[in-house]
């Protein structure tokens, strides 16, 4: 995704007690766009591009659990959450079952009595569409649909319809047509004619009945279209990621700690950075609402600045393809001096979303940068769980974003854990080298001041390229 360049903000003093979020310049857009109800979808050739055919407008949702770690309440959990995500892409969720399996049916994913139960249930409520929460594979997928006799798509097909419709920026979309395009090489199927194979064998080379077979069939040239489109793709993502990469070590260049902003996906990343920098970006209470990584400056209560990062949110069994594709914005998180982790504390399971995200994160690299865990709506949260959090996750700290209660703690948290300049200097810099000493005001810490008759006495800590520069222009 294109990272915009950096601006420089201030913190709104007004928004410390209301429930400003931002200008939200883009919820209104956001908002203006709605599936409509009513659109077929009846199997069609599953040759085209299926997830981008789906309109999911009433559907029930189907769960299992079992075996020696699934519980019947984290299943649940998983299910409230799979209906988030169903309504986060524009459907409305009729019902809800779930069904104890140590392990999954591979004909059905179900097993075939509940799924001729599944299939009642679809048929009584009126449902055009089964949402599984979990990754079928293409025979199950198709001995599903065969049963219920409407569409069926398992969580990962749904999180990638959301991305696809959430995506805006240049590299953003191309990560996710990637992402879709992995997914749907694999599952590619055809009717009738287009399932038919060239010639094997003897009659392969010309000899008897058979040899004048249909050529290359319609599915191998969809296959090879995709292997095609696929690597454009990551062509062109690597060229994205350089243009990003230099805007980094610019950032690196010039000393500017980074602080990335992760955490599960509607847990209030967006709203932290609004109440942190005032940068107004998009916020809705909606799964996914960010795709595209927002960079702002901001600094600490001594006048150092810093960078912050709000990056895409993460969700339990992230699909893989999607933590591939994205990886390289990812790379924000790997990079920074400081991660600043969200946890929802009003969420029924919190600690298996800190789980999910330092999972994502170890794929990525970035298990080993230093983290502040943030707990976030404490204003709608259980008062024991959010105490049961600050223990368990050792400096971690309490706030609420639509109130502001425990921003300050935040932003002097923030300040303390930032890596600090590490070369101490005492020296008179001439007063027409203005430009080192705005440098050393906002790269290091300024420590004391002296205006004399050839320059500017300072004292100071700066890194190790700024104390040279200063020491090459020094008097006296």
């Amino acid at each position: 995704m294109d990272t915009p360049s950096t601006t420089s903000t201030t913190t709104p003093t007004a928004a410390s007690t209301t429930d400003w979020d931002g200008d939200q310049l883009d919820l209104a857009d956001r908002r203006a766009l709605r599936r409509v109800a009513g659109l077929s979808t009846e199997l069609a050739d599953v040759t085209e591009v299926e997830y981008r055919q789906l309109r999911l407008e009433r559907v029930v949702l189907a769960g299992l659990f079992g075996g020696s770690s699934d519980t019947a309440e984290g299943a649940e959990i998983s299910l409230r959450e799979l209906a988030a995500l169903a309504e986060t892409a524009g459907s409305a969720v009729l019902d809800g079952v779930l069904q104890r399996r140590d392990t999954p049916d591979p004909g059905t994913w179900l097993g075939s009595g509940k799924a001729e139960e599944l299939r009642e249930l679809v048929a009584s409520s009126g449902a055009d569409t089964v949402i599984c929460d979990g990754d079928l594979s293409p025979s199950q997928r198709r001995g599903l649909e065969d049963v219920v006799k409407v569409k069926v798509i398992d969580r990962t097909a749904l999180i990638l319809d959301i991305f696809a419709q959430h995506a805006k920026s240049k590299e953003g979309k191309a990560q996710v047509e990637l992402a879709q395009l992995e997914y749907l090489l694999p599952r590619l199927r055809g009717w009738g004619e287009s399932m038919s194979r060239q010639a094997g064998g003897r009659v392969a080379g010309g000899e008897g009945i058979g040899s004048r077979g249909p050529g290359e069939t319609k599915i191998e040239l969809d296959r090879r279209r995709i292997r095609t489109r696929m690597a454009k793709l990551r062509r062109q993502i690597h060229a994205m990621k350089a243009a990003r990469d230099t805007k980094r070590s610019g950032r690196r260049r010039h000393a500017i700690p980074s602080v990335a902003i992760a955490g599960y996906t509607n847990a209030g990343k967006s709203s932290i950075l609004n109440r942190l920098t005032g940068a107004g970006v998009l916020v809705e209470d909606a799964l996914f609402a960010t795709l595209d990584p927002t960079v702002r400056r901001a600094q600490t209560s001594d006048g150092r600045t810093y960078t912050l990062t709000d990056t895409v949110g993460f969700v339990r069994r992230l699909p893989h393809q999607l933590v591939e594709a994205f990886r390289s914005t990812l790379e924000e998180v790997a990079d920074a001096d400081l991660v600043l982790h969200v946890v929802d504390g009003s969420h029924a399971d919190p600690e298996g979303q800190l789980a999910a995200v330092r999972t994502v994160l170890a794929e990525v690299g970035a298990s080993a940068v230093r983290e502040i865990v943030v707990i976030n709506k404490v204003d709608a949260a259980d008062a024991d769980q959010v105490e049961r959090l600050l223990r368990r996750e050792k400096g971690s700290v309490a706030v609420s974003a639509r109130s502001g209660v425990g921003f300050e703690e935040l932003a002097e948290v923030i300040a303390t854990e930032l890596p600090r300049p590490s070369i101490e200097i005492d020296l008179v810099v001439p007063y027409q080298r203005g430009d080192l000493i705005s440098r050393v005001h906002s790269e290091g810490e300024v420590l004391g001041t002296e205006h004399h008759e050839n320059g500017t006495r300072l004292q100071a800590r700066v890194r190790p390229d700024l104390a040279d520069a200063l020491r090459a222009v020094a008097v006296g």
